[in-house]
């Protein structure tokens, strides 16, 4: 199952074992029972001293299964399937945390863990192909090995199909508490730990609204919100980012190939690489956290959807941008249910079935690209009478035997069972045709919309909701500044933002310098 590079570089981690534990699997007749217990074999052999290994023939629940605890208690982490892939880096801090190697976690969010005083038994559902899968398994496995509790279990979708089929799961991670399904995409420590914890909310609009002003507070946490508080912290003045999660739109890029001296990279490490590098500075980042209103007084008061109003001498808007969604009849009916945004993610749960992509443009093309190794057909629709994406890129899906492009075709509906996506219908706009197409899967990939809902009638924005900015990235608004995607540069591009997020900063400082 392991390279020898693998095996070097896992049997280096396991040396931080602190505690004895002890791996588990759950075996039944099939092949990948076979490759789970070859791969944990291989495990327990880099460091026999600390990890036992014991197999279970008769299982009664799940399997093939590896479960991972500390030696002599009930196992609370599970994976039930073979955690390779993305998820093998969640294997491997199961395997650390339970054997008492402590958690990067912040210490108010480890003790909240500890504190939680309901039982909670977590089931998320995944592919090994998502990128934003292994964030769910890190988090539910963190809370699982901190607090008795709770269990963790990981299930890939494409080992256990009867469940996926049963529970109707048709996008990952999809993650169910107690049975009931909890809530589905990214999702990050923080905020699923909120969600369970009742007066979780209150208590932090309250330690909120106590924070002394800030010099500089940045709203949003993607690149241009990063860059801007590096280079407002750089100044010694008082700098905070508020944002619903660090990273934003970043993190669910897969491919990055255009970030000047980074040749290749993708949008979890880029993330990772950006927050660490705020962390360096004096900067007071407040995760989890949306903005609702902003109002000029004395100073600029940022109201979050909690209630907790912030106060600043200086706002940077960084907010960003989210998929654009089609807005026909069915999209939010069967959202979750056969209509999905990111064909890495979700594409394997589609696997040998009839898809679409709406999109003509590089992210549409290459979502077909992808999807044409997966699925039986995909059918590309674009609504202009040409499509946007690069030559190479359609040279390329149009080479695929199984993937159609359709041309001057506008989506007038999601068709569906009530329980799950069955087709979709089309206008011709040449000849005003309505055509249905059969399909399990529907892939909308047709650009981003800006989060500037909560500005309007207070900044000026344009007719698409873009944020108006100056050369020195000010607003309509006295000492409010904004950067990135939400504004109303014409290119949409990650080093565009962080060269937008430092002009806002530096803007912002001359600002106070002056006043």
């Amino acid at each position: 199952m392991l390279d020898a590079n693998m095996k070097q570089q896992l049997g280096t981690y396991l040396q931080n074992i602190v505690n004895p534990i002890e791996i588990t699997v759950s075996v039944n007749n099939s092949d990948k029972s076979n490759e789970l217990l070859e791969l944990a074999t291989e495990i327990q052999a880099l460091n026999s001293d600390k990890i036992t290994l014991s197999v279970n023939e008769n299982p009664q629940g799940r399997a093939p299964q590896m479960s991972v605890g500390p030696k002599g208690e009930q196992a609370r982490v599970n994976f039930a399937g073979i955690p390779m892939g993305h998820e093998f880096t969640s294997l491997v801090l199961a395997l650390l945390q339970a054997g008492g190697h402590p958690s990067k976690a912040a210490q108010e969010t480890l003790e909240q863990i500890k504190n939680l005083d309901t039982e909670l038994n977590f089931e998320v559902y995944i592919s090994l192909s998502c990128h934003n899968c292994p964030d769910v398994v890190q988090a539910i496995n963190l809370m699982a090995v901190l607090n008795p509790k709770v269990t963790a279990t990981m299930i890939d979708g494409g080992v256990f199909p009867d469940e996926v089929e049963q529970r109707n799961v048709m996008a990952v991670p999809s993650l169910y508490v107690n049975g009931e399904h909890f809530g589905q995409g990214r999702m990050t420590l923080d905020e699923i730990l909120n969600k369970v914890d009742t007066g979780a909310s209150d208590k932090q609009a309250a330690a909120l609204s106590e924070k002394d002003p800030y010099d500089v507070l940045i709203v949003g946490g993607g690149p241009a919100g990063a860059a801007a508080a590096i280079y407002a912290a750089r100044k010694g003045i008082r700098t905070g980012i508020v944002a619903e999660r660090f990273g934003g739109q970043v993190a669910d890029t897969m491919a990055i190939e255009n970030f000047i001296s980074v040749k290749a990279t993708d949008g979890p490490k880029m993330v990772a690489n950006l927050e660490q590098h705020v962390l360096d500075y004096d900067v007071d980042i407040m995760k989890t956290q949306r903005a609702a209103r902003i109002e000029k007084k004395e100073l600029v008061e940022v109201e979050l959807e909690n209630g907790a109003v912030l106060k600043s001498k200086t706002i940077i808007l960084a907010t960003g941008a989210r998929w654009r969604e089609m807005n026909v009849p069915g999209e939010q009916e069967y959202k979750g249910k056969g209509v999905a945004y990111c064909p890495h993610c979700d594409g394997p749960l589609f696997k040998g079935k009839k898809t679409a992509v709406i999109g003509g443009g590089n992210s549409g093309i290459e979502a077909a690209i992808d999807l044409a190794g997966l699925v039986e057909h995909v059918t590309v629709l674009e609504f202009s009478d040409t499509l946007r994406a690069d030559d190479v890129l359609v040279k390329k899906a149009k080479s695929l035997p199984n993937v159609t492009i359709i041309k001057n075709a506008m989506t007038t509906e999601v068709l569906g069972d009530g329980e799950r996506v069955n087709g979709l219908t089309y206008t011709d706009r040449t000849t005003d045709e309505s055509h249905t197409v059969e399909l399990a899967g529907i892939f909308v990939q047709i650009g981003l919309v800006p989060n500037s809902e909560f500005l309007k009638d207070a900044i000026e924005l344009t007719d698409r909701g873009e944020i108006v900015i100056d050369q020195h990235g000010r607003t309509s608004m006295d000492g409010v500044f904004a950067a990135g995607d939400v504004t109303n540069v014409p290119f949409k591009q990650i080093i565009i933002s962080m060269g937008a997020g430092a002009t806002a900063a530096l803007g912002a400082f001359d600002y106070l310098i002056r006043n």
